[in-house]
This record gives C-alpha cells, structure tokens and sequence, in this order.
C-alpha cells in the first residue's frame, strides 16, 4: 500500500512540475524596416546613427553622414554583406568616424522560430558591444551562438573592408 501511495505521489509531483514549465515564446522578432535592438554606440561620441534596410545582394554599401554641431567631422555608417547562415541572415552595419568604429548596428539576425529569437537576444548585444570595443573583427565568439556568431563576424569584417579598417 505504501508503494502505491509513493508512486502515485510522485507521479502527481511531476506532472504539476511539467504543467508549471513556462517557456520562453516571446522573444524579440525582426521585422522589415523596424530599426534592430542590437545596436551599440562608443561612449561620448555623437555619431548620428543612419538606420536603414540591408540590400540583401552580399555586397554592402557605405553611406555618409555629417555629425556634431559645427565640428565639420562626418561619420559613416558601412553596411556589412549579407551572411546567410543555417537560421537566417545576419547583417553588420557600422558607423565610423576618423577610423574609429563609433556604433555597431544588427541589421538582420536569425530570428524565425523562437529558439532563433532567443540565441539572437542574448548573443547580439555581447557581440554589438565587442565590436565596439575592440575595434575589430577579432571578436570572441558566444557560447551556444556559434552560427550566428560566425554569420556575424563574416558581415563584420565585410564591412570593415568597405570602411578601409
């Protein structure tokens, strides 16, 4: 009797502990034309932050923009080439000013099922942050994003190359 009672105890226990189970469906979703919430900018600096939608033809574009009041230094935002990886596109977009990399922008990330949106939300803000400060492409590479981080790095040295860094 007590072998019974046990086993429909912790049989009981599991199934209020598998109901209670909450996942995490939410995550941030990218969306045509929505400016991306990966982005980073260098501390002090007023680079204005052109946003706009990657080509998707793979081979960047480079646009100029003027900032600062009366300063007379312009920035430039480098869009990176389009890396397709095995969850979706990712795509760099840099501001640079005097050979600096002032702001790091994501312009397209995987994020077509919910796992996707999860890796993209926890790794792309390490990543934007990185670039930043180390001002290169010789990035670490985060744990459990190894696609992505990869996709990420390959767009980023295309638009290094672009802005002549």
């Amino acid at each position: 009797m007590q072998r019974i009672v046990l086993w429909a105890m912790s049989t009981l226990t599991v199934v209020v502990l598998l109901l209670g189970y909450r996942t995490s469906l939410s995550g941030p979703m990218a969306t045509a034309g929505a400016p991306s919430p990966y982005s980073a900018s260098a501390p002090a600096t007023a680079a204005s932050s052109d946003t706009g939608s990657g080509s998707g033809s793979g081979s960047g574009q480079a646009r100029t923009a003027q900032s600062g009041a009366g300063s007379g230094t312009g920035s430039t935002d480098v869009t990176g080439s389009t890396v397709s990886t095995r969850y979706g596109p990712v795509q760099v977009q840099l501001t640079v000013a005097q050979g600096t990399i002032t702001g790091a922008q994501v312009l397209q990330y995987p994020s077509g099922d919910p796992r996707s949106a999860q890796i993209s939300s926890y790794a792309l803000p390490t990543l934007v942050q990185e670039t930043v400060d180390q001002q290169s492409a010789q990035i670490d590479m985060v744990s459990g994003a190894t696609y992505t981080s990869t996709g990420y790095e390959q767009s980023l040295q295309s638009a290094l190359d672009q802005a002549g860094l």
